[in-house]
């Protein structure tokens, strides 16, 4: 929730750069920090989701849900 808060604050920074008409490159460089902010988040989320998710998963013995599961959790992260 932290992180989803700070980026909700990146994102409202921008939003009042774009009000003061700040320059193009101080715009860039916070969409670059949302980016990897956005990033990172995913990249925990989906580490979470396959040490708790996936990991259940297999030891129940269904490893073509985790297959499936995983490809999933990949196609959405990575477009």
């Amino acid at each position: 929730m932290n992180r989803l808060s700070r980026i909700e604050g990146h994102i409202r920074g921008v939003k009042q750069m774009a009000i003061d008409e700040r320059d193009c490159p101080d715009f860039l460089l916070q969409i670059a920090a949302i980016r990897k902010a956005l990033d990172n988040t995913a990249k925990l989320i989906l580490t979470d989701h396959i040490e708790t998710c996936l990991v259940d998963a297999v030891q129940k013995g269904n490893e073509q849900e985790v297959l499936n599961d995983i490809k999933k959790a990949l196609d959405n992260f990575i477009q």
